[in-house]
């Protein structure tokens, strides 16, 4: 089992992470080894981060040439807190869109709009991204930001 430190339990950070609907930040390497930064819908089950994208996305084609990423889920808004580490992603497809259809509904909370009809079109191949990790770090500055407003800790 991956260790958890920082300032929360394991208990609270899974928590945080069912709750919270930012979308995950992934870092990975480009086969030229570069950077490469990107966002997306995720879900966090069974401690495993689970994302949905187009089989001809251009992550796809770097996490098969490298599957080491860095990731962070947090806040946007003051007092800032979430989760960040490193792990491995595996890709496979997503068999009748069923994950990129549960992402529709956490974020979205359903299929009814034209961004779903548009990615959910039969024609479109999707993939899955599973990412395990191999360090998880959560950091919350609740109390040093005790004065701003705005967020949740």
């Amino acid at each position: 089992m991956t260790t958890v430190t920082g300032a929360w339990s394991r208990a609270e950070m899974t928590a945080f992470l069912e709750a919270e609907t930012v979308p995950i930040r992934v870092a990975c390497r480009t086969p030229a080894g570069g950077l490469w930064m990107l966002s997306l819908w995720y879900r966090y089950r069974d401690g495993r981060f689970e994302m949905a994208t187009s089989a001809s996305a251009d992550v796809v084609r770097y996490l098969r040439a490298d599957d080491g990423v860095a990731f962070e889920v947090s806040v946007n808004d003051p007092p800032y807190c979430g989760v960040r580490g490193a792990g491995t992603a595996t890709i496979t497809p997503d068999e009748d869109k069923a994950l990129l259809t549960d992402l529709f509904e956490r974020y979205l909370g359903g299929t009814d709009n034209e961004l779903a009809t548009k990615l959910l079109r039969e024609d479109r191949e999707e993939v899955r991204i599973a990412l395990d990790p191999t360090k998880l770090y959560t950091w919350d500055y609740g109390d040093r930001m005790a004065d701003v407003a705005g967020g949740q800790s």
